[in-house]
């Protein structure tokens, strides 16, 4: 946790020295103005979102899917699931996820959580009728494999990253634009004489590198996924994860399908 902690300080002290040498590099710091209380406004604003939805993942994943939390199991389904994970988790070095089963009759499984001894670990009854207990078995390593790699807590770090740069490079992008048309700045370093050429072209650079934002996060939850197949491979095996994989593939239905799409209710979660 400590060195989480660390990272997540060093990062955010990363981000806010790249993003004032770019404002020193266009000479954007102008007499009576100063770029520091919005940058650090920002970067507070573009971390804190992404982590404050990562503390709260597991309470809203719950409501959101209507996951139910087994506690103590009725039937031999439910058994195995706790039994499964149980085991998978000791093998990974984590601590017990909760598990649990949301209604839908897409096959799906996700894993969230802020702290890997400490999350949760969903499937849906869909994926149970559709797939064998070695194909699911093979999800749930997915799975544990997510939680085991720290995924939920590095991705809500990139999306902070990209949170903070897309905010402030919208604002240079502008002022860059607005210095041109000759607008000024107050004490505080927000424009006094910026018209719709400034507003405009924020908005239009807040779409652009939104887009391109999303773009690097998909990557990098694309890369995660691989790992997590790989992980997922060794807690299970190698047969029963291709197995899992072709099952899914030949179910045709890529935009829920497990484990490549990550979009579960707007949480910061790993699939």
């Amino acid at each position: 946790m400590f060195t989480r902690t660390a990272l997540f300080i060093a990062t955010n002290l990363a981000v806010l020295f790249v993003l004032n040498l770019l404002i020193t590099i266009f000479g954007l710091n102008q007499p009576g103005m100063s770029w520091t209380p919005m940058l650090i406004m920002v970067g507070v604003i573009g971390f804190a979102g992404s982590f404050i939805s990562l503390l709260m993942s597991k309470t809203m994943a719950k409501r959101s899917a209507g996951a139910r939390v087994i506690i103590d199991p009725s039937n031999d389904t439910e058994r195995w699931l706790i039994n499964t994970v149980s085991l998978q988790a000791e093998k990974a070095g984590i601590g017990m996820p909760e598990v649990a089963i949301f209604d839908s009759p897409a096959p799906n499984a996700f894993a969230t959580g802020a702290n890997k001894n400490s999350s949760l670990l969903a499937v849906s009854t869909g994926l149970l009728e559709a797939m064998t207990k070695d194909e699911v078995e093979a999800v749930l390593a997915h799975e544990v494999s997510h939680v085991a790699n720290g995924d939920m807590v590095t991705l809500s770090l990139i999306q902070g990253v990209v949170n903070t740069f897309v905010i402030v490079l919208a604002q240079i992008i502008s002022s860059l634009v607005d210095r041109r048309q000759g607008g000024g700045y107050n004490s505080s370093g927000y424009g006094f004489g910026r018209g719709m050429g400034y507003r405009a072209t924020y908005m239009i650079s807040q779409l652009i590198l939104g887009f391109l934002a999303t773009l690097i996060v998909r990557w990098f939850s694309r890369w995660r996924e691989y790992r997590a197949d790989a992980g997922g491979a060794s807690l299970s095996s190698t047969a029963k994860m291709v197995a899992a994989l072709e099952k899914l593939q030949s179910l045709q239905r890529p935009a829920q399908n497990f484990p490549h799409t990550c979009k579960h209710w707007g949480l910061m979660a790993a699939c």
